[in-house]
């Protein structure tokens, strides 16, 4: 099959140059690449390929191997999981504008230097734009299914928008249609906790020391209260102090001892400004603000409502305060015939889509692995 040198059976990276992207602001990038993952092999017409897409600060290792780390979105996939190597050739991509092996803004422009603010505005289309070059270069004409939860899911939207020839089963997770104003709001609290840090040099800060750290930690704080639910807070932490740390045990602000609570989001701040870079940040997270399946198409409902050839896999998070269930709802009902909205039930919140997925374990299997 043409390309296929480029996949691997086990999860090991891949990247592949693109050439120039349009992108549908009148941006352009004169070069591409893109990284992805693979498990498992194509079949002998490709007809088992199955792109999965990852959420906003996601990468494309979702499954187990070749290095230590766990594959994110391992109770999906793996060996005896839903989608199965054995069975399927999984592929995962970085998204566009990101830092996991796709090009984004800490990439090197043609001048030599990174681009950092001159990393032109890409929405989720330019990403769906980009990740179709992996059809001819693994040599797959459609996918068996497409993927997703949270940005992943208004990626898999775009894939069937955009390329329904192309799509068998489209399978959103925890996601909408068109990205609300609360979660706009949600996503400029932290674009600007970035924007404002004194590191961040207007977006220039590459070989200026660590970089809008703090705004980035700030940014994952915010992002994070909305991935969770107040009843999983509640009940994981309550009022607890962390460790023997004293939230009463001084009369100054700044020396008081931490609830465990915001040791929780230190730590979560902590793990993202690690290995995330702050412009990709905020790339993809207006990208995902731009978000709307209905713009230039007449509306949601006549962009859906046109979907004919697409089975749908609809699913959502009861406990989910970013993506409430009821948007879910809207979706199915807007799509052709008669799609059912699958909840996952988790205390959990939005994250339940990754911690929880195995509970929809029956239903992808009757519906579209089998």
């Amino acid at each position: 099959m043409p390309g296929q040198a480029t996949a691997s059976a086990d999860g090991t990276p891949r990247q592949i140059v693109i050439g120039g992207l349009d992108l549908e602001t009148g941006g352009h990038l004169p070069e591409v690449t893109l990284g992805f993952q693979t498990w498992g092999e194509p079949n002998a017409d490709g007809s088992n390929a199955v792109l999965v897409l990852h959420a906003l600060t996601g990468d494309p290792h979702v499954g187990d191997g070749p290095s230590d780390t766990d594959g994110w979105w391992r109770e999906l996939v793996g060996p005896g999981k839903v989608i199965d190597p054995a069975d399927w050739f999984v592929v995962a991509p970085a998204a566009l504008g990101g830092c996991c092996g796709s090009t984004g803004p800490a990439s090197v422009a043609p001048d030599g230097d990174p681009w950092g603010s001159r990393f032109p505005f890409v929405t989720v289309r330019d990403m769906v734009a980009a990740e179709q070059a992996l059809l001819p270069e693994l040599g797959i004409t459609a996918w068996h299914a497409v993927v997703g939860g949270s940005m992943g899911g208004a990626r898999a939207l775009e894939w069937a928008a955009m390329r329904p020839d192309a799509v068998r089963h489209c399978i959103v997770m925890a996601s909408c249609a068109a990205t609300t104003a609360e979660q706009i709001a949600f996503t400029q609290a932290q674009t600007a906790a970035i924007r404002l840090d004194p590191e961040f040099r207007g977006g220039d800060y590459y070989g200026h020391g660590a970089g809008p750290v703090q705004g980035l930690g700030i940014a994952r704080r915010i992002a994070h209260l909305s991935y969770r639910s107040e009843a999983e807070l509640g009940m994981r932490f309550g009022r607890d102090p962390q460790g023997d740390e004293d939230p009463f045990g001084s009369n100054s602000r700044d020396g008081r001892g931490r609830y465990a609570v915001e040791s929780y989001l230190d730590h979560q701040a902590n793990k993202l400004s690690g290995r995330f870079d702050a412009n990709a940040y905020l790339t993809i997270a207006e990208a995902l603000m731009s978000h709307d399946v209905g713009r230039g198409r007449g509306g949601v409902e006549a962009a859906l409502g046109q979907l004919t050839a697409v089975k749908f896999f609809i699913a959502c998070v009861d406990s989910d305060r970013l993506y409430f269930p009821e948007q879910s709802e809207r979706m199915a009902a807007a799509l052709p015939g008669d799609v059912a909205v699958h909840y996952i039930h988790s205390e959990i919140g939005h994250d339940g889509f990754l911690t929880s997925a195995h509970l929809l374990e029956q239903q992808l299997r009757d519906e579209v692995f089998h």
